[in-house]
């Protein structure tokens, strides 16, 4: 008898009721829906690889393989993936910081702007103006490259909120899942595969890959063509970090949102808002 109660105790409050559940959640009550998404996944690579498309799918390196595979074993360690959510949703907390952190200095080197450009006449070069004004623009752009996954991760990204605001927690956690997984997830990963290359380049790789000054990349990034001559090289390169982060914090939002669809909303969650936002 106590070990019934037990394991009464170890199902979810949603699946305790008279009803039966939807043969949908059943199964990702077994298995995590982002192992779903893998294995249907992998099933598409083994069968284009077969017929031998020219595309990634059918030519898959290793690490792809073992990244499904280990995706599809997580599944099934929904404590595992949770740990994997938390960490990687600390991360937006660093984001945070430092997204609070760039918009002062963009402010501080903005109101330098505007109080040198009524002072200029006292100097003999206007050179410094110049670069106070790109390292600003530089501040701005890494503002939002850094920021990307803590907005995305408290839900301040803007959708049609008059309508979403209705919608019930399962419906908000089906919608985000699938979207993510069939739009967002795969743009990423092509994003990837395009900002890698122009990121190096922007160090000054080479088109033959080589390095000129090998780990010494401030020797040939790309300079700035105007008169201030900063380094955007590595401004351009931070797309990458970008890219890197939200794909993190998309996987993060796979997760929590599969455990709402698996009714398990002591490890899931969605990002609510106090007050619809108004897009106009």
């Amino acid at each position: 008898m106590a070990d019934t109660e037990a394991a009464e105790s170890l199902i979810p409050d949603d699946a305790k009721n008279d009803e039966p559940a939807a043969p949908a959640v059943q199964i990702f009550t077994r298995m995590h829906p982002l192992g779903i998404c893998a294995a249907v996944l992998a099933g598409a690579a083994v069968i284009a690889t077969l017929a031998g498309s020219r595309f990634l799918i059918g030519n898959m390196k290793i690490w792809h393989w073992v990244a499904l595979i280990v995706t599809i074993a997580l599944s099934f360690a929904p404590s595992i993936l949770h740990s994997i959510r938390i960490g990687i949703e600390r991360i937006g907390d660093l984001s945070k910081v430092c997204v609070m952190t760039l918009a002062w200095i963009v402010f501080t080197l903005q109101l330098f702007n505007v109080i040198t450009r009524y002072t200029n006449n006292w100097f003999e070069r206007d050179i410094l103006f110049g670069q106070t004004t790109s390292a600003a623009w530089m501040s701005f752009g890494l503002m939002f490259v850094l920021g990307v996954n803590y907005a995305m991760r408290d839900g301040v990204n803007p959708r049609i909120d008059f309508w979403w605001a209705e919608f019930s927690k399962q419906r908000k956690a089906a919608i985000d899942f699938v979207l993510h997984a069939t739009l967002l997830g795969p743009f990423i990963f092509m994003a990837l595969r395009v900002v890698i290359p122009y990121g190096a380049t922007s160090l000054g790789r080479k088109r033959d890959g080589s390095w000129p000054s090998g780990w010494r990349v401030w020797e040939t990034w790309e300079q700035s063509s105007d008169a201030s001559q900063l380094p955007v090289g590595p401004i351009q390169a931070a797309l990458v970090l970008a890219f890197l982060l939200w794909g993190l914090q998309t996987l993060a939002e796979l997760i929590k949102t599969g455990f709402v669809l698996a009714g398990r909303d002591d490890l899931g969650d969605v990002a609510e808002i106090d007050a619809p936002l108004r897009v106009e």
